[in-house]
């Protein structure tokens, strides 16, 4: 191995990304191939948009609130502004509303990939990781948030996860009610940060109207039904109101299906739900660091041509932190020369067979130095001293 300061400046890499080797890249993989196929099951079909897409194109509708986030640069062939993919979303959107238009809705779609962001975030430095997530199109059904949702909390389960808790959020209530009250500019974003930083001292005197509304909104955030119950007793302009009645509709459907569902409720938090237009949600595991996911309503596509959406994404770097990694499996190696047909057979067995290229003196030796388990010694398979 060579440690020469050439060799460690090649292997040094920009903040924010990193090489996933072996065995990580491989837990990476089946970690993906397992949410696609629970995906897959409830009628959610893949697609794979490309990595690199117009500024034009992707920056519009959903993928407008993405801007700050995304890699911009030169397309050689065709002389115009690219950018790179920071989210997946606003892709499968243009897909579902573009190439899939008469396609019957509902539309399932599902997808796995990477996304790459021009800056890392306090709480997640990455900026480049794996999403995996389902998009439905065409219904605003409250049954379809809840199946979003739902979904996510089923797979999440099925890769070991315990004690998920999902909390629900209506990022256009406070915008809704920050305008009937009429604060604007300044003022209006001072009166936000209050909000995302729940500091009712602040909002108390910065929020010259609508300051027990305001405060009440933010007493409310509580486990679902309770915090429905105080929701209900707060009087709101129609707009905000009818955000509050479409929460208040997906909560039963949820139950429905995940009555014991850890489930709560925080009306004035919309940070990171920029793109979303009704309840969005994100999803932690108790004990464990960062979101697991997040999702939503939105408009996929622009203008008078957007469908109703809800979608949900999970951060895959995340999950993996919280998913347990399986123990590497067992590896045989086989000597120069063994016959091919022995491999075959142990490889049908299920054994990953690494193969000697040049004859050795000592085969066990040999076998531990390229780190197996296992070696075929005249035609047996025999476990290797434990030497770790």
């Amino acid at each position: 191995m060579n440690d020469s300061p050439e060799t460690a400046s090649l292997a040094l890499l920009p903040a924010g990304l990193r090489d996933v080797l072996p065995a990580d890249a491989a837990f990476e993989s089946d970690v993906g191939r397992q949410l696609l196929a629970i995906f897959a099951r409830h009628g959610y079909e893949q697609v794979a948009p490309p990595l690199v897409e117009f500024e034009d194109s992707f920056l519009s509708g959903p993928g407008a609130a993405m801007a700050r986030d995304s890699f911009r640069l030169m397309d050689p062939v065709s002389q115009r502004m690219m950018v790179v993919r920071s989210d997946i979303t606003p892709q499968v959107a243009r897909i579902a509303t573009t190439r899939l238009a008469g396609a019957p809705r509902p539309l399932r779609l599902a997808y796995l990939g990477q996304v790459l962001l021009a800056r890392g975030r306090q709480l997640r430095p990455q900026r480049q990781f794996r999403q995996a997530g389902i998009e439905l199109i065409g219904s605003t059904a409250p049954e379809a948030d809840a199946e979003a949702i739902v979904l996510a909390v089923t797979a999440l389960s099925a890769l070991g996860l315990r004690d998920i808790t999902v909390d629900l959020n209506v990022p256009t209530l406070i915008p809704s009610l920050c305008a009937d009250l009429g604060y604007a500019g300044g003022a209006l974003t001072r009166l936000k940060a209050a909000l995302d930083r729940k500091d009712a001292a602040a909002v108390a005197r910065l929020a010259e109207k609508g300051r027990e509304t305001l405060l009440a909104l933010l007493d409310a955030a509580a486990p679902a039904e309770e915090a429905l119950a105080r929701l209900e007793h707060i009087a709101l302009p129609a707009d905000a109101a009818a955000a509050r009645a479409e929460l208040a509709a997906i909560v039963p459907c949820i139950r429905a299906e995940l009555p014991d569902l850890t489930l709560t409720v925080d009306a004035v938090e919309h940070r990171g739900f920029e793109y979303h237009s009704g309840t969005s949600y994100t999803i932690f595991g108790r004990g464990l660091r960062g979101e697991l996911g997040r999702g939503g309503r939105y408009m996929a596509g622009h203008g008078s041509d957007g469908e109703p959406a809800v979608g949900m994404t999970l951060f895959m770097d995340a999950v993996q932190r919280a998913v347990r990694q399986p123990p590497a499996p067992p590896r045989v190696f086989l000597a120069y020369g063994t016959p091919p047909e022995e491999r075959r057979r142990l490889q049908a067995d299920g054994w990953i067979t690494v193969a000697g290229l040049e004859p050795a003196d000592d085969t066990r030796a040999e076998a531990q130095r390229m780190a197996c388990t296992h070696a075929l010694i005249d035609g047996v398979v025999e476990q290797l001293e434990d030497r770790g």
